[in-house]
């Protein structure tokens, strides 16, 4: 009997071709999710966070069952330094978004990544000081990001030209890119 009779079919395949895979999705998983969303494009589900203050500017924020994401400014915007800044939150989220579009729709055109990175850069607005008697503004889009930059590494069993295509094709359909890049109805209200 061979060494690789109990491995994972993946673990088999980079034993034979020498390159290490990113671990797959589901790929039937995949397809079954993008019918319903043919079937139904109306569809749209709903995201809910739970933030709460701890003190200075560190907030603590549950989502779900997981462990509270923790949020703070650095020391020179009089926070503590323990935990990422909210606008890096959001850039974490815009790549976390990226990735998993990025790993669809590989997966979908059947390309094997073996390397995915995701950098980004923002250039973030806040001379109003939050709107604690900083500069005066006249309109919202001075404050927060006013330029994202973006570069994606991305290695696989494909050119570089189909590794490309395959980063334009999910940044066209990133959810949380298509929510920085459009304007979206907001609403802020006083908790019943």
């Amino acid at each position: 009997m061979s060494d690789t009779a109990t491995l994972a079919p993946e673990a088999v395949q980079t034993i034979k071709s020498g390159k290490s895979y990113l671990r797959p999705i589901d790929r039937d998983g995949l397809l079954a999710f993008a019918e319903k969303g043919r079937n139904n494009p109306n569809s749209r589900g709903t995201n809910k966070v739970h933030t709460v203050m701890e003190g200075q500017y560190r907030s603590l924020s549950t989502v779900g069952k997981h462990t509270p994401v923790v949020v703070d400014e650095p020391l020179h915007l009089f926070g503590e330094d323990t935990a990422p800044a909210p606008g890096e939150i959001v850039l974490s989220g815009l790549g976390g978004c990226l990735a998993v579009g990025i790993t669809a729709v590989a997966t979908w055109k059947q390309v094997k990544l073996t390397r995915l990175e995701v950098l980004m850069e923002g250039d973030i607005g806040n001379p109003a000081a939050w709107g604690a008697g900083g500069a005066l503004t006249k309109t919202a889009p001075e404050m927060g990001f006013q330029a994202i930059r973006v570069k994606v590494i991305v290695e696989g069993d494909a050119p570089r030209e189909v590794l490309d295509e395959i980063v334009q094709h999910a940044n066209f359909y990133s959810p949380v890119a298509n929510s920085m890049r459009n304007p979206i109805p907001f609403e802020i209200s006083m908790a019943e």
